[in-house]
């Protein structure tokens, strides 16, 4: 096996938004992205109450994380999506699904919290990656 296996095993619901098992070759290295808010760089929170501006701007500032250790979106294996309890989930999802969207989806775990640790942030999003060298 060369590259990273996702499997969505029968028996288990089929989604396009998610795979529920990933094999990692031998190999391979490993690239965790901590938790990624909507802030630009200078810190200040982007999209203050739009769930939906805040999900494409911390899945942009994981974007970036990743290419800084020379990995893509297409890379993750798992990503952690927490959200502030309350905010509308079809339009934090909606606004990243496409740049999530494949025929191997990552696996995803995500989860409602109270809040979180940047004042004003209604999303926050990790990642753990993959990369054959």
């Amino acid at each position: 096996m060369a590259s990273i296996q996702r499997i969505r095993p029968q028996g288990l619901i089929s989604s396009p938004a998610f795979s529920h098992v990933a094999i990692v070759p031998p190999g391979a290295t490993t690239i965790y992205v901590g938790g990624q808010n909507a802030v630009d760089a200078d810190g200040a929170l982007v999209g203050e109450g739009d769930v939906a501006v805040q999900s494409a701007r911390a899945l942009e500032n994981a974007r970036t994380a990743l290419a800084a250790a020379g990995a893509t979106l297409g890379d993750v294996v798992q990503w952690t999506v927490l959200f502030v309890d309350g905010v509308d989930l079809a339009a934090a999802y909606g606004a990243i699904a496409s740049e999530l969207a494949s025929d191997e989806p990552a696996l995803v775990t995500g989860a409602r919290v109270a809040a979180l640790g940047v004042p004003g942030a209604l999303v926050e999003i990790s990642a753990v990656a993959a990369v054959m060298r």
